[in-house]
C-alpha cells in the first residue's frame, strides 16, 4: 500500500471518532515512529510503498485507535518534562499537570542541594526520574505497590541515565518509611468512583484503575496516610508536595491543617483548577 493510500484510509476510518487535528497528530506520530519520516518527508513522498511488516503495525494501530486505545500505549512511549518514558497498561500515562508539580519542586530547590526525596506511588517513575535528572545531587527514592509498575519505572530510569532507589511497598499498610526525607511528593489515586462519568472512555478502558480510583466514602485516604508518615519522616524545614483532586482542594487543605502542617500553598494548574499543594511541618 502507498503512503497516501494509507493516509486516506486512516483519516476516513477515524473521522467519526476524533477531531481532525487529533487524527493528524496520531498519523504523524505513528509514521515518524514506524517509518522514521517527518511531516515534510511524508508530504514529499506520497507514493512511498509501505512494507508488509510496517503496514501490519500501522493497520493494527488504526484498529487500536478505533477501539479508543491511547496513542501512548500503542507506541509504548511518551514524553514527560522533556524526557522519554516507556509506558504500558501497568502505569498511568503522565499528564502535563504533573509536569507542573515537578517544575514547582525544581523551582523550589537549589540544583546543588544534596537532599533526599521520596516519590510515593511512582508508577512510570516520571516524577522521580525527572527530579533526579534536574536535581542531580539529590538522592532519589520511589515507592509503588505494583511490581510491574516498578519494573517499568526502573527501565525508564536506565533510559534516562539516572539513579533511583525503587521500593515495592503498599503505602496504606506502611507504618515506617525507609528513611527521613527533605521532600516527599505524591500523585496518589484521587479520582472518586462518582467521577468516572466525567472521564474519557479511553482512560477508563485502558489505564490501571489501581492508580486512578478511590472509594467515594474515603477519597482522601492516601493523603491522610502519607501526611501522617511525612510528619515523622520529613526533615526539619522539609516539604510535602501533592497532586490533588480539584474537587477536594479545600478538604485536602483542611486535612493538612488538622495535622499541624504550616505554610500550605494551594496552586492551580494550566487549566485553571486547583491541582497542587505544598506544605511544611
Amino acid at each position: 500500500m502507498l503512503l497516501q493510500q494509507f493516509k486516506k484510509q486512516f483519516y476516513l476510518e477515524l473521522s467519526k471518532l476524533y477531531p481532525e487535528t487529533e487524527i493528524q497528530s496520531f498519523f504523524n506520530l505513528l509514521i515518524e515512529y514506524k517509518l522514521n519520516l517527518s511531516r515534510i518527508e511524508v508530504a514529499l513522498q506520497p507514493d512511498l510503498n509501505i512494507s508488509e511488516i510496517d503496514l501490519s503495525f500501522l493497520q493494527n494501530a488504526l484498529i487500536d485507535l478505533k477501539n479508543q486505545v491511547p496513542i501512548q500505549y500503542i507506541l509504548g512511549e511518551t514524553e514527560f518534562y522533556g524526557l522519554p518514558f516507556k509506558v504500558n497498561e501497568n502505569v498511568l500515562i503522565p499528564r502535563p499537570e504533573t509536569e507542573e508539580l515537578v517544575n514547582w519542586i525544581i523551582a523550589s530547590t537549589p540544583p546543588s542541594s544534596q537532599i533526599k526525596i521520596l516519590d510515593i506511588g511512582t508508577g512510570s517513575g516520571c516524577i522521580a526520574i525527572s527530579l533526579a535528572k534536574n536535581l542531580q545531587k539529590c538522592k532519589m527514592s520511589a515507592i509503588d505497590i505494583s511490581k510491574k509498575a516498578l519494573k517499568t519505572a526502573a527501565n525508564n530510569a536506565k533510559i534516562n541515565n539516572v539513579k533511583v532507589e525503587f521500593i515495592e511497598k503498599d503505602i496504606l499498610k506502611t507504618s515506617v518509611l525507609p528513611s527521613n526525607y527533605d521532600i516527599i511528593v505524591s500523585n496518589p489515586p484521587y479520582v472518586r468512583e462518582l467521577e468516572k462519568k466525567l472521564m474519557q472512555e479511553n482512560v477508563l478502558a485502558n489505564e490501571p484503575h489501581l492508580a486512578l480510583f478511590v472509594k467515594d466514602k474515603n477519597p482522601l485516604l492516601f493523603y491522610d496516610k502519607i501526611a501522617d508518615l511525612a510528619l515523622n519522616h520529613l526533615s526539619k524545614n522539609g516539604s510535602l508536595f501533592f497532586e490533588i483532586n480539584q474537587y477536594l482542594a479545600k478538604e485536602t487543605v483542611k486535612l493538612l491543617e488538622s495535622k499541624g502542617y504550616k505554610n500550605i500553598i494551594l496552586k492551580k494548574d494550566i487549566f485553571g483548577v486547583d491541582r497542587m499543594i505544598k506544605a511544611t511541618i
